[in-house]
């Protein structure tokens, strides 16, 4: 399919499978209010259509536009070979009856809806694909199956509408290792798990391209499959040849179907705007129908492209700017309950916010829970209200009703899978409603859509983006509170101070959804979010709750243990002195280290006192001063027993665990942070902070397993900047670090020494973080020059490195942005900074971002996995913590190897199905009684 002429207008074929499930899973179910009949895809598809047509119009609108279905699920291919789909399973119930309202939806649209029976959609995309580029036409096939990659040209591209970005030869060559013409061949020998297409054993996409790059093409492979090398490849393509060959007819489109519409009838055209509306309304799609009414010169053929509009200014209907703090309700009496709940059920969305008498979610008292059903319609349910303390009080002055009630008349709408609940930080809601017995699904989260549309701009907390995207200032929790000595707890709050908070908390977080929510979708973020943000709540409620076992026996020990160490470091430092001394006074340090002594490269701070934190105290201990290196040492101890072995035991509960709180929006690049305590910082770089890790134990028949992912950021280096030498080492299971001394320094691997291996390590993970020579040269203890040197021969030891990191900064500098593996954007608005220095620090954030961020999507993979690989493989074994490229988990002793053996799958596989990492993702996982010791 080639042609040299300039393309005489343009074909658009959608994939209407990809769509119709994209639209079943991509958005919460949906019930005609009429009869209840389901009709959540069909809404979900004829809002995605609506917005094709709308976004297509223009200088590059297309000329011819079709939707091709599939008319069954037997085709020619099943003639061929009767196990071909047979694994798949059967299309929800729920979804059956929608598949003839889609197309009913497409007509109406103006669209043709073109199926065929005994054939699949491919194979009549592919043939109009070739009559349209025989035509004259150039064609994008708007849909995200890998299938269809083999009929990419120069004329035909594809575009991917769940990430929005287009699918080209490059694009092709990144998925499969080899061009669109070896597809077919390509897809032969992998085969296909999800079509049960056999393939050939043993052999994955990169060996596959390898062979037919090597070989050009299928067939010459397998007449000279005898010259293959490797004796498991070469058998399994010389004994399993008829079943590659009919693999390869399984997988290839036919482009000859006849065509049950001719080209031309598939001519852009407006719909006929009755039967349209009609449609609509049979369907009760009283949003999108006002939308197309008052847009009908959206689906015109030939209007321009209308001025574009701030989405804040009315991008829905919903969004109204007052806030009426009397129409909010203070719900006491059941009627009054059961009514909200009717309300809630009838729009199929609700926000809910939950208060409490405390921060802590694992520990906090419910208080009360607030509901909005639209924009300025929402009320509060208080429970446990009480007198404010010292005064007096009348119980029947509190008018609530009991938790019991309102836990039996809230259980079935929180459990509903037709009613949506979206929270703000819905986490915290989740621990706390599950701990009175509460479960919420299915569930959206405001933090978490604005995490994924804007990381790295702005905050993401409810009161930020409410000014941001509403322009409106919540009541802060100080303005009902109060604050310093006279604060009360929520639960002292009256009634009506309560409701106008908590009624507007649940107000604002709907709001926020109806803005945020679209925004994903037109953005093509809607799979960031839904898999590897959304799940993340759950994930880590559960993990909170179950909390971790400390023994403070061994943090008493060790406390003891610092506290003896620092008084002789105290001593140690007077002596080196030549005086006593506060340790930790800055100015008596500052007046030893440059009066007394007259140390060079001395700073005042403003109030003209000299600096002595810890990057002064780090460069005198390099230059070699004693003194500087007891200080250090002993601000290490202090910290470790201030921090942990004094206080960790006070975050336990009465049965000795500790519940850290884990933060999902606080990083740009997606890492979690730890708090109250943050367990994410315990160092294990020294013997006392591994110490520390052995006061986190098992409880009794049980054991902790620790799994954490091997060099996972210099895997994914290797991978993105496509660093052959690195991915090939990776992949033989050499050690990477001896590797790259060797390459640097010319040093063979017999001739290692700890010492240039250590050097060789430092600059592995430094150039991860963008480091630069005066960095490298203080962490090696050398010179400027020498530092240079190293960093210049890297680089002309792996030039694909410094190509990333070029290509890394162009980008970054021109988008303002970078992108995870995954489709995770991560903004640096520094790299438009003023000062030099501002915009240096942007792009080497923007080196390590892909790579950390990648590393940080892949981790929340596998947890999101594993708990239904545990429940699937029959473990009681639970997730407990997870620390950087590390989890940690409890299991009965009994089922250790068991729960290994699945944890390491999961994590070794997490990227899979939506990413292809070139270098195995090996983890490493032992279990034991304490956690240093599983480590």
């Amino acid at each position: 399919m080639t042609s040299s002429t300039e393309p005489k207008g343009r074909l658009v074929l959608i994939d209407g499978s990809g769509y119709i499930f994209r639209a079943y899973h991509g958005l919460p179910p949906l019930t005609r209010g009429s009869d209840g009949l389901p009709v959540g895809a069909v809404s979900g598809f004829c809002n995605m259509l609506f917005r094709l047509i709308k976004e297509n119009r223009g200088s590059d609108a297309p000329t011819h536009l079709a939707v091709i279905f599939d008319a069954g699920s037997k085709t020619f291919r099943n003639d061929l070979y009767d196990g071909y789909k047979a694994n798949r399973p059967p299309a929800p119930d729920d979804l059956i009856p929608q598949f003839p309202l889609i197309r009913r939806a497409t007509e109406a649209f103006g669209v043709p809806a073109i199926e065929l029976s005994g054939f699949e959609a491919d194979d009549l995309i592919a043939t109009y694909a070739r009559l349209a580029v025989e035509a004259g036409l150039s064609v994008t096939i708007i849909s995200s199956d890998k299938d269809l990659m083999q009929l990419i040209t120069d004329q035909v591209l594809m575009m991917d509408p769940v990430k929005s970005t287009s699918v080209g030869r490059e694009q092709v060559l990144e998925k499969f290792g080899v061009p669109p013409e070896l597809v077919v061949d390509a897809q032969a020998l992998i085969g296909d798990a999800a079509d049960n297409v056999p393939g050939a054993p043993g052999i994955g996409v990169k060996t596959a391209a390898q062979l037919l790059l090597d070989f050009g093409s299928l067939e010459a492979l397998l007449e000279r499959a005898h010259e293959i090398k490797q004796p498991k490849r070469r058998e399994a393509l010389i004994d399993f040849r008829d079943q590659i060959l009919l693999s390869q007819k399984l997988v290839r489109l036919s482009d000859d179907v006849p065509p049950p519409v001719g080209l031309d009838q598939l001519g852009l055209r407006q719909p006929n705007m009755d039967v349209l509306k009609g449609f609509l309304t049979e369907m009760e799609f009283g949003s999108l129908s006002r939308r197309v009414g008052g847009q009908a010169h959206a689906l015109s053929v030939s209007s321009p492209e209308p001025k574009q509009t701030p989405i804040d200014a009315h991008d829905h209907i919903g969004h109204i700017k007052v806030f009426d703090y009397e129409a909010y309700e203070c719900v006491t009496t059941e009627e009054a309950l059961r009514a909200w709940i009717q309300e809630a059920k009838a729009t199929g969305t609700v926000a809910i916010d939950t208060e409490t008498d405390a921060l802590s979610a694992t520990g906090a008292g419910l208080v009360g829970i607030s509901l909005a059903t639209s924009a300025g319609r929402a009320c509060y349910i208080p429970i446990a209200h009480r007198a404010a303390d010292g005064l007096d009080f009348n119980p029947e002055a509190i008018v609530q009703l009991p938790l019991a009630t309102v836990v039996s008349q809230l259980a079935p709408l929180l459990t509903d899978e037709t009613v949506l609940k979206v929270g703000q930080n819905i986490k915290y809601d989740l621990s706390v409603l599950e701990r009175v017995g509460l479960d919420v699904t299915p569930y959206d989260d405001t933090m978490l859509i604005s995490y994924v549309l804007e990381g790295g701009l702005h905050g993401h907390g409810m009161d930020e983006l409410s000014a941001l995207h509403l322009d409106h200032n919540p009541l802060s929790f100080k303005d009902v509170t109060g604050s310093g000595k006279s604060a009360i707890s929520f639960d002292q709050v009256g009634l009506k101070q309560a409701t106008q908070y908590a009624a507007e908390d649940a107000d604002i977080t709907l709001r926020l959804w109806q803005l945020l929510k679209p925004r994903l979708i037109r953005s093509g973020r809607l799979s960031v979010y839904e898999g590897l943000e959304r799940g993340m709540a759950r994930i880590l409620s559960a993990m909170e709750l179950e909390g971790i076992l400390v023994d403070p026996e061994i943090l008493q020990r060790l406390s003891h243990e610092f506290g003896t160490r620092m008084a002789e470091l105290e001593k140690e430092a007077h002596d080196e002195a030549g005086q006593p001394f506060n340790l930790n006074s800055p100015r008596q340090l500052g007046e030893i280290f440059f009066d007394q002594r007259a140390l060079s490269g001395g700073k005042r701070t403003a109030n003209g006192s000299w600096a002595t934190d810890v990057k002064v105290l780090e460069d005198l201990a390099e230059r070699g001063e004693p003194l500087a290196k007891i200080l250090l040492d002993y601000r290490h101890m202090a910290k470790l027993k201030s921090t942990y072995t004094d206080n960790l035991y006070k975050f336990a509960d009465k049965n000795g665990r500790i519940h850290t709180s884990y933060s999902l929006a606080a990083t740009t690049t997606g890492r979690l942070s730890s708090n109250e305590p943050n367990l994410q910082n315990i160092p294990i770089r020294t013997g006392e902070g591994r110490k520390i890790r052995k006061a986190f134990i098992a409880k009794k028949g049980y054991k902790l397993i620790s799994a954490d992912y091997s060099q996972i950021e210099l895997r994914l280096l290797a991978h993105i900047g496509n660093i052959e030498s690195l991915k090939s080492a990776f992949a033989r299971g050499l050690d990477i670090h001896a590797l790259t001394a060797s390459e640097m320094f010319q040093v063979p691997l017999s001739e290692m020494t700890p010492e240039i291996r250590r050097r060789a390590k430092a600059i592995n993970f430094g150039i991860i973080y963008g480091i630069s020579a005066f960095g490298l040269a203080a962490q090696l203890g050398i010179d400027n020059q020498e530092a240079s040197r190293y960093i210049k021969t890297y680089f002309e030891r792996f030039p694909g490195i410094k190509a990333y990191m070029d290509a890394t900064k162009a980008y970054v500098r021109e988008h303002g942005y970078v992108k995870t593996l995954f489709g995770r954007v991560i903004h640096i608005p520094e790299i438009k900074g003023k000062s030099g220095a501002q915009r240096s620090f942007a792009e080497r954030a923007a080196i390590n971002a892909p790579i950390q961020g990648t590393a940080a999507d892949i981790i929340r993979r596998a947890m999101l996995k594993m708990p239904e690989a545990l429940i699937n493989n029959s473990l009681k074994t639970k997730m407990l913590l997870q620390v950087h490229d590390e989890l940690i988990f409890e299991a009965p002793e009994y089922e250790n190897e068991k729960a290994i053996k699945t944890i390491i799958y999961v994590m070794e596989n997490a990227a899979h199905p939506v990413v292809q990492i070139d270098v195995p993702l090996n983890v490493e996982a032992k279990s034991a009684m304490n956690w240093d010791d599983a480590h």
